[in-house]
């Protein structure tokens, strides 16, 4: 197994959040491979931090599935398999069909109303194809339809299951035409939920997260083989 250079961390920020998804993009994009080594010490000099947000930043890793540690030795980052990606995809587009059904029943004129303006809104971002910008909407789209719900214990669980495929759903913006297909996809789930159809939201929304997951299926096809 390899160790992580320095010249393969790029310094983003330094928060616990920032080093995540900057480590966990690189992971998803194959810049940093299954077997290398992320050492703390390294990492602390590169991000200019301390060990202790290090060490919460690789727990936040090794929850998403993108590393594994055992006691004091380094994380080692893993071989993320297509079958287990598939398996977690499969979960949140059945807990995202529930959001977006009880939506269509349950969100007040108001929480409709935010959620038509802000889709259309996003509308300007897919145009100037600012991946990383609508990938901050989609976030926020999405919690919407968590909190249109109207069921905590649902979204508990959906937000749990969406923050370990955080760094796949995000890379997939990065694919050619995928934020404009995202936008139809939305789209449709508003339609449904401003129409009050649950079963066309239910599924709807089913889909878009079908898709999502082939598209975010790419990134794992073109991970190396872990080494021996």
């Amino acid at each position: 197994m390899k160790q992580i250079r320095r010249k393969e961390v790029i310094r983003t920020g330094t928060t616990v959040e920032q080093m995540t998804r900057s480590i966990a993009d690189m992971i998803v994009t194959g810049k940093v491979p299954p077997g290398t080594k992320l050492d703390e010490g390294s990492l602390a000099a590169r991000f200019e931090v301390s060990r202790t947000p290090v060490r919460e930043a690789l727990r936040e890793l090794g929850a998403m599935g993108l590393v594994e540690r055992e006691p004091n030795r380094s994380a080692v980052v893993t071989n993320v398999t297509g079958v287990y990606l598939h398996s977690m995809f499969e979960a949140m587009a059945e807990l995202e069909a529930i959001c977006a059904r009880l939506c269509a029943e349950r969100m007040t004129a108001e929480e409709r109303h935010l959620l038509e303006v802000e889709h259309h809104q996003s509308k300007h971002i897919v145009s100037a194809e600012a991946d990383e910008d609508y990938a901050t909407y989609n976030i926020e789209f999405h919690n919407r339809l968590y909190r249109g719900a109207h069921n905590d214990h649902i979204a508990d669980m959906v937000m749990q299951t969406r923050a370990r495929l955080a760094p796949f759903r995000r890379a997939q913006f990065r694919l050619p035409g995928r934020l404009a297909k995202s936008y139809e996809e939305h789209a449709t789930i508003v339609a449904a939920i401003l129409n009050g159809d649950s079963v066309k939201a239910g599924q709807s929304a089913y889909l878009h997260v079908e898709i999502v997951s082939d598209a975010s299926s790419v990134f794992i096809a073109h991970q190396p083989p872990h080494p021996a």
